[in-house]
């Protein structure tokens, strides 16, 4: 029992390994492995190499350096207000049919 349950996990570790190796190889050839190609992958991955390498006149040290983040839609949805809050006011919508007292109470009958 305990010998075939040890033999399943070594084939297991057998099969995925080559994977894994595979997909760190990958993750380490490319510093931003979801982006597209293109230009603008390429001026980020160019001014970062600047500033990190030690010598060059661009180099900024560890300490000093800022990461800024824009909620471009990249991390949040492009609307002008919380998705969760488009989805409730749709909820709203489709079950005040089944609610007429929600005419008259707020904050139902501004909707």
């Amino acid at each position: 029992m305990i010998g075939q349950r040890i033999r399943r996990c070594v084939l297991a570790a057998i099969v995925c390994a080559p994977w894994y190796v595979v997909t760190l190889a990958h993750a380490q050839s490319d510093p931003l492995p979801s982006w597209n190609d293109g230009p603008a992958k390429a001026t980020i991955v160019e001014f970062v190499a600047k500033v990190a390498k030690k010598g060059s006149p661009d180099f900024v040290p560890p300490a000093e350096r800022i990461a800024v983040f824009d909620n471009d839609g990249s991390l949040w949805a492009e609307q002008p207000i919380y998705f969760q809050l488009l989805f409730a006011l749709d909820r709203v919508q489709a079950l005040a049919p089944q609610h007429p007292g929600w005419k008259e109470k707020e904050p139902f009958a501004l909707l």
